[in-house]
Formats: C-alpha cells, sequence, structure tokens
C-alpha cells in the first residue's frame, strides 16, 4: 500500500508524527507537503492527493488541516474520491468497511497525534465489506458523474 500525504500550514508537527506511524508500519508514502508554517491555501493540497489517488500513483490518502473538513470538502470534489473527516477510530473505520473512502482527513486543532495515530491504524486496517454497500456506492458514483439539469 502507498498512501498519498498532506497538510496545511496548521497541521505540519501532525502530518511528521503520522509519517513516523507510517515508516514503523513500513507503509509507503508521497509527501506532497506543506512543510512549513507559512500560510498556505489547503485545496491546493488536497487536489495533489485527490490526483494521486485517482491516478493510481497512490493507494490512499490522508489529509490533515485545522478541523479536517476543508480538506474532506475539496477533496470530494473529484469523482471517485471519498474523503471522511473523522476525530475518532470507529468513523474511520466504519468509512472504509461501508463506503469504501479511500482519502481521510482529520484535524490538528481537533485530534492530538495520539489520537490520530490511533484514527489512521484503524481506517488503514479496515477493509471494504462490500455486498449490500456496493450498490450504495453504485447509487453515489451515478449522483457524482450525471449531469443534472438546473432547476427553476
Amino acid at each position: 500500500m502507498k498512501i498519498a500525504i498532506a497538510c496545511d500550514h496548521a497541521a505540519v508537527d501532525l502530518k511528521e508524527a503520522i509519517k513516523a506511524y507510517l515508516d514503523s508500519r513500513l507503509i509507503e508514502y508521497i509527501d506532497f507537503g506543506t512543510n512549513g508554517t507559512e500560510s498556505v491555501d489547503y485545496p491546493h493540497y488536497a487536489e495533489k492527493v485527490a490526483k494521486a489517488v485517482l491516478a493510481g500513483d497512490c493507494e490512499r490518502g490522508i489529509l490533515i488541516c485545522g478541523t479536517g473538513i476543508g480538506m474532506s470538502i475539496s477533496a470530494n470534489k473529484f469523482a471517485g474520491i471519498r474523503a471522511v473527516a473523522c476525530s475518532e477510530p470507529y468513523s474511520a473505520i466504519l468509512s472504509r468497511r461501508h463506503n469504501n473512502s479511500n482519502v481521510l482527513c482529520f484535524g490538528a486543532r481537533v485530534v492530538g497525534a495520539g489520537l490520530a495515530t490511533l484514527i489512521t491504524e484503524g481506517w488503514i486496517n479496515a477493509a471494504y465489506e462490500g455486498g449490500r454497500h456496493q450498490r450504495r456506492l453504485d447509487i453515489i458514483t451515478r449522483i457524482e458523474t450525471q449531469q443534472l439539469p438546473h432547476e427553476q
């Protein structure tokens, strides 16, 4: 497994903690930045990770900002990305099992390094269950790819 990882200026330290966890598990990753605390625009980093996942360069992605919300909104603008903002492991695990999430987001101002590691570990170890959940993912895919006329 290879993970695409990125953060904004609010989350550099937490990104480094997650990279240390990935290193300890011998999980490959590509770090798309940022690497400093100077203010940056998080959508650019969400775009890099989303494109790496969609291109198949990485199997999944991890995005970290202040809350995880901005990153998840940005990543979900890409058809085929199922980004989730999680603040605890249970939701992260179920997002994999039921929704086949492929991008995990969390906030450096919301969770500390220990909890972020537990969230990441649960998400990485969880497997998509398929079955009844696939029907729902198929509906989501149809919605995100169909062109709907604007209602007036």
